[in-house]
């Protein structure tokens, strides 16, 4: 089965927040949780034990980094990071900014029922531009 992450259909190009260098940081399609975003290894891994020590290492700065930008968007009271891959197999982790109007913020975002939040195109590429201003260089 083809990788939708390495073949370019997953996520949305159209969300692409930054290249970060090992990493692409874009924006998460369902924006319930406002500035959920996904930052997606450049090559094809599926877990973080095939990648050296070198590049888990620049994943966790990259990661550091996205998290940073997200704060100093968002302002949340915690950000979550899940990196699961049961549903896709290809090494990505979840930025998860848990803002002070959060419905239930002691629970994990896969258990909190709702509609998922699209943006229109105007609004989707403001929070991209939101997050991308928060980015160090």
């Amino acid at each position: 089965m083809a990788c939708p992450a390495c073949l370019g259909r997953w996520p949305d190009p159209g969300d692409r927040i930054a290249d970060l260098g090992e990493t692409v940081a874009s924006l998460h399609e369902d924006q319930f949780f406002a500035g959920w975003t996904v930052l997606v290894l450049k090559r094809h891994a599926t877990e973080l034990f095939h990648l050296s020590r070198e590049a888990r290492a620049l994943l966790i700065e990259e990661l550091s980094r996205a998290a940073a930008a997200l704060d100093s968007a968002f302002r949340p009271i915690k950000i979550n990071y899940a990196c699961l891959g049961n549903v896709l197999p290809h090494v990505h982790w979840h930025l998860i900014p848990r803002l002070p109007d959060d419905p239930a913020p002691r629970d994990p975002v896969w258990a909190v029922p709702h509609a998922p939040v699209r943006l229109d195109d105007a609004t989707r590429a403001e929070r991209v531009a939101r997050i991308r201003a928060h980015l160090p260089s």
